[in-house]
């Protein structure tokens, strides 16, 4: 009996540490049966990702047959931006009509209120509406900058709208200093005030009288006076551009 109850201790001591040995490999044993799970829910939702992601990219266009296929991205250039301010309660705007000649050719005259500002820091640089007095151009022949030759379509007289004009369809690399700096953007708020099929009028001139003397009226010229100031720049192409001409003043009586 003496010896059976010390192999007894050295038994259950025995099974003790054996024990203890074991229920460090069963902890270890956990983490590796949650590692396996978050690399599944990882790769279920990559999976899912991939599937949204393809499903929200557009569709490529599909293209006749006889033209050949290209891989790459389309890249958007550049573009003209608008926001209706004011829809327009008269005709809708027509657009000038280009023939082979002159005589073939439907030319549309726009009579516009405008003010112009730098999109970078909002310098306004030019306003019929501070001067009183709307300017006409024809439409759709290159007369003006780009954006204006396509920014009212669709349109309707008396309508009121915001342009937003990149550079390249405005004056260009080289801009129109010192005014408008090298690559401005613009921004315009026009109104569309009529449409004619006949360019403005011109004023007429006083006729000078046969003696050579100066028509009644007319203000004695001063020796201190200083030469007008240059016009304001007005919407045109650059580097060629013709100020549009404006309405015909009404008489003074």
């Amino acid at each position: 009996m003496k010896l059976i109850a010390p192999i007894l201790l050295l038994t259950l001591a025995g099974a003790s540490a054996l024990a203890q040995t074991s229920a460090p490999a069963t902890t270890t044993a956990k983490p590796a049966a949650k590692s396996t799970t978050a690399v599944h829910h990882t790769t279920a939702a990559t999976a899912a990702h991939h599937a949204i992601a393809a499903a929200a990219a557009p569709a490529e266009e599909a293209l006749p047959a006889n033209i050949p296929a290209v891989h790459g991205v389309k890249t958007p250039l550049y573009a003209l931006r608008y926001i209706d301010i004011t829809v327009g309660t008269g005709p809708l705007a027509e657009t000038s009509v280009l023939g082979a000649s002159q005589a073939d050719s439907h030319i549309k005259w726009y009579t516009v209120h405008y003010t112009g500002w730098l999109a970078k820091d909002g310098t306004k640089f030019d306003s019929s509406v501070d001067r009183g007095s709307p300017i006409t151009f024809p439409y759709g022949v290159q007369k003006v900058i780009p954006g204006w030759d396509t920014g009212f379509e669709g349109m309707h007289i008396g309508g009121k709208r915001r342009l937003f004009i990149p550079y390249q369809l405005a004056y260009g690399a080289n801009g129109r200093p010192p005014v408008i700096p090298a690559k401005s953007d613009l921004i315009f708020d026009v109104e569309l005030v009529g449409i004619s099929d006949n360019p403005p009028t011109p004023p007429e001139q006083p006729t000078p009288p046969a003696n050579g003397a100066k028509p009644a009226g007319t203000a004695p010229e001063s020796k201190d006076a200083k030469p007008a100031a240059p016009a304001a720049v007005t919407p045109a192409p650059a580097p060629k551009a013709a100020t549009p001409a404006t309405p015909a003043k009404p008489e003074t009586k």
